[in-house]
């Protein structure tokens, strides 16, 4: 069920699909526990690097990051060259220093839209946190408390029209949810039938470079 260390092997065993990059997206609802499950499964996978979408948006681009996206870190890893963004300052509200990001053979990339159409090209593999929007909503304006309401209440109108015009989830290769103990994975809606094509056939497709 909490297999992280054999899904990792799986993940590590696709073919790179950006340049030298296996780049594995994570995608769901805010508050669905994006963010510590890319940690764990970073971890299982030796240390792993994760780009958080958080860095690439902003107050007034909730989901306007997709060139940033592409030409900081997606066309560079292709060149297998490092990627360099600048992480944006959600207190000061502006982009901060410059980070490097190396190619590793796994890179994943967590955040709301990271399989966005757009991006989908590029993954070896798409994996959706399987928690309803609106459990996972409540979760998050918990955490961040009542000072975040407005900002959650715009936030919630922006991801709802951004599932409803580009969904993530009919074609996540795996669909991954939280239980007591650790995490239960199953087969997404955009994995193929029958075995397991992590283990066999990896991903087939070809990259837009």
């Amino acid at each position: 069920m909490n297999d992280l260390v054999r899904h990792a092997a799986a993940l590590r065993s696709l073919p790179a699909s950006c340049g030298p990059v296996r780049l594995v997206a994570v995608d769901g609802h805010a508050g669905s526990g994006k963010s510590t499950f890319a940690g764990r499964l970073a971890e299982a996978l030796g240390g792993a690097p994760v780009l958080h979408l958080d860095d690439l948006a902003t107050h007034e681009e909730l989901f306007g990051w997709t060139e940033r996206l592409r030409d900081q870190v997606l066309l560079p890893f292709a060149r297998g060259e490092a990627a360099r963004y600048a992480p944006y300052d959600w207190t000061e509200r502006r982009f901060g220093p410059a980070r490097s990001l190396e190619p590793a053979p796994v890179v994943l990339v967590e955040g709301v839209g990271a399989g966005r159409r757009e991006v989908r090209p590029w993954l070896a593999a798409l994996c959706w946190m399987e928690l309803e929007r609106e459990v996972s909503w409540k979760r998050g304006r918990a955490r961040d408390g009542t000072g975040l309401t407005e900002f959650w209440d715009g936030w919630t109108a922006a991801e709802e029209a951004h599932f409803a015009e580009d969904p993530s989830r009919p074609y996540a290769d795996l669909l991954v949810r939280q239980v007591p103990g650790g995490y239960a994975w199953r087969d997404g809606p955009g994995a193929t039938a029958g075995a397991n094509r992590f283990v066999t056939d990896g991903r087939q497709h070809t990259p837009p470079y």
